[in-house]
């Protein structure tokens, strides 16, 4: 490479790097979420087992790199921060909260970062 096509070069292969560090990413994150899905509905309380079935993820492409949202479809959402956090009863007291998003989503965060360190 010529002096004065250095920058042309360097510009070239940091694009390229990019892309090779966009790829891992987004299949960094297309296996974690795989992987917290399938978590979810294996940890979930299971009263009909409807609420732990309804797990599902969404991912969009974005120009900076995928980004994916896991939820609780078919109506099942209405009960995730009441199994979360517990909440009152009608007539008086407590019900006690079963934690089972918190513990998921830190072990999703963590798989990430090793994948895209290892990646």
């Amino acid at each position: 490479v010529e002096a004065k096509d250095l920058g042309k070069a360097i510009r070239k292969e940091l694009q390229n790097y990019a892309k090779v560090e966009k790829k891992i990413l987004n299949e960094a994150v297309k296996q974690a979420t795989k992987e917290a899905v399938k978590e979810l509905k294996t940890t979930s309380p299971k009263k009909t087992g409807d609420y732990a079935g309804s797990w599902r993820s969404k991912t969009e492409k974005k120009t900076t790199g995928d980004s994916s949202t896991i939820y609780a479809g078919n109506g099942e959402y209405r009960l995730t921060h009441l199994l979360e956090k517990g909440h009152a009863k009608r007539g008086g007291g407590r019900v006690s909260a079963i934690p089972h998003i918190k513990k998921v989503e830190q072990k999703a965060i963590k798989k990430l970062e090793e994948e895209v360190v290892k990646g």
